[in-house]
């Protein structure tokens, strides 16, 4: 089983990287690949662009990425109550080259943020918007106040009750 995580943020020390990655090593015998959506950096799409160089061959990257694996862990960061600009720019430039961007993979839908909400906006939106882009979402994850529930040297949550319910997510949906 392949899984591809990735953040829907392009910071260097993205806490969504951090939370995609180890829910992802939660799952047993699969192989993991991390995206960073730093190496899909394009232009910020229009139509106009689009007219002027076609479909961006970094969109059609990602797409190659996402068609590879058996599950999506994709935790998205929350800006201003919505989607990043670098993970809506991304999506963007891949829905004009096919609708199902998700490819109909399962997906664990995960989001979390330095306060007590965990990026609840951003998940709801993308718990109502992405399955209509082929997301198969399975089930999802909010940590709430990251700094105070994940341990950064050991790269897992260290919230016992929240590590367990995680866990418990993946066991029962997977």
């Amino acid at each position: 089983m392949k899984i591809i995580a990735f953040a829907g943020s392009n910071s260097q020390q993205s806490i969504n990287k951090h939370l995609a990655t180890y829910a992802a090593s939660l799952f047993k015998n699969a192989e993991v690949e991390v995206l960073d959506l730093n190496d899909f950096a394009m232009p910020l799409f229009s139509v106009d662009l689009e007219k002027e160089v076609g479909q961006h061959e970094l969109a059609k990257a990602f797409l190659a990425k996402l068609a590879s694996a058996d599950i999506l862990v994709v935790s998205l960061a929350e800006n201003n109550n919505n989607y990043s600009t670098a993970f809506k720019n991304v999506f963007d430039w891949c829905s004009r080259i096919t609708k199902e961007v998700f490819q109909q993979k399962p997906m664990l839908l995960l989001a979390t943020s330095p306060g007590s909400r965990g990026g609840a906006s951003v998940l709801e939106i993308g718990r109502n918007a992405l399955p209509r882009y082929g997301a198969q979402i399975k089930a999802t994850f909010s940590l709430p106040a990251f700094n105070a529930n994940f341990d950064l040297e050991q790269n897992k949550i260290s919230n016992i009750e929240l590590d367990k319910e995680l866990r418990d997510i993946i066991k029962d949906s997977f």
